[in-house]
């Protein structure tokens, strides 16, 4: 029994002793392991800085202090798009950078859309903002018409309306609002991934698009950087802007919330957004330029496996539920993913 004690003592001791030499040893290995643990950016809360609405598809949109949520987008927005009037196939910023010179509003009472043309003060149209049926059947047609390479419905206006577009834009065209045949999402919306089915009006894909400002004025300070002139968030028509903290951390976001007095609003992000060339023309005049923000995007914005050859900017969502929306909100990030991929249309 002595001698177990005294091993047992001798023992403690010389761990004792040995604790200095073995110090720097165990530092060394918890900042390994440390080291090795992934760090997440900061996902804060912020705030909703600016909601944006473009009820023509490709056309000058306007800001809302306040409006209305619904599972196809915020209120108004992408209802309607120019057509050609032939095929009925969608027209865009793409094919017609002048698109964005046709302006809407809404009129002071909300019940009208008002439309002008910059340079035209003599022409300007005023339509119902949420026409009736009974509306609809005396001043417009149901008829198939094309976005992208999808066929749905939409009621085609007639000649009063559509006659100062067709002179605006120099061809024929036609004012289509989307009509009651279900445009349902595809790629990362399709039912089969999202879980649910889910329809929208005349969005490229997804009926939201969120933005961070955080991320503008990091792109805007490379675009200062190399000799451009910084852009506007209006170039990326994004319907809700937030404050944000950290550039480029909207990346990671899987659900995100909205929350006002007595309201709170989920959204799934289903996507980063890929970005064609419609940011490279200017708002105000329709100039695209040759380059920019183009060139300096895909220097270093070209972040999706599931779009390789195109660059990123905003990240695209759909709403779990209806409800309104206001400038000042909290804006939440619930949940974040790493594996966010963009999937085309299937």
């Amino acid at each position: 029994m002595l001698e177990t004690t005294q091993a047992l003592t001798i023992a403690t001791v010389l761990t004792i002793l040995a604790i200095p030499l073995l110090l720097p040893h165990l530092t060394t290995k918890i900042k390994r392991i440390k080291s090795k643990s992934p760090t997440k950016p900061p996902h804060p809360s912020t705030e909703i800085l600016a909601l944006r609405v473009y009820p023509i598809k490709s056309c000058r949109g306007f800001s809302l202090q306040k409006t209305t949520l619904h599972m196809e987008g915020l209120d108004l927005d992408r209802k309607w798009m120019l057509t050609d009037a032939k095929t009925h196939n969608f027209l865009t910023i793409r094919q017609i950078p002048e698109m964005t010179l046709i302006n809407t509003s809404l009129s002071d009472d909300g019940q009208a859309l008002e439309i002008t043309f910059t340079g035209l003060k003599d022409k300007r149209i005023s339509i119902p903002a949420h026409p009736d049926e009974t509306w609809l059947a005396a001043h417009t047609t149901l008829a198939p018409v094309k976005v992208w390479d999808v066929e749905t419905d939409g009621y085609v206006y007639g000649a009063e309306v559509n006659g100062p577009f067709s002179e605006f834009l120099g061809r024929d065209v036609c004012l289509v609002l989307k009509g009651p045949m279900p445009r349902v999402m595809r790629g990362n919306g399709d039912p089969r991934v999202l879980g649910r089915t889910q329809r929208v009006n005349f969005p490229d894909v997804h009926p939201v698009l969120i933005a961070s400002e955080a991320s503008v004025a990091e792109l805007n300070s490379r675009l200062v950087g190399n000799g451009a002139e910084p852009v506007g968030v209006e170039r990326f028509r994004a319907n809700i802007v937030v404050r944000g903290s950290v550039a480029w951390a909207e990346d990671q976001w899987k659900v995100v919330r909205v929350v006002g007095e007595g309201v709170v609003l989920d959204f799934d992000v289903l996507a980063r957004c890929a970005r064609c060339q419609v940011p490279n023309v200017d708002p105000d005049t329709a100039e695209k330029h040759r380059t920019q923000p183009w060139n300096t995007l895909m220097g270093y914005r070209r972040v999706d496996e599931g779009m390789k050859y195109k660059p990123c900017f905003g990240m695209l969502s759909a709403p779990r539920a209806e409800g309104v929306v206001e400038v000042g909100m909290r804006f939440d990030v619930l949940e974040v993913t790493a594996s966010h991929r963009y999937i085309k249309g299937f």
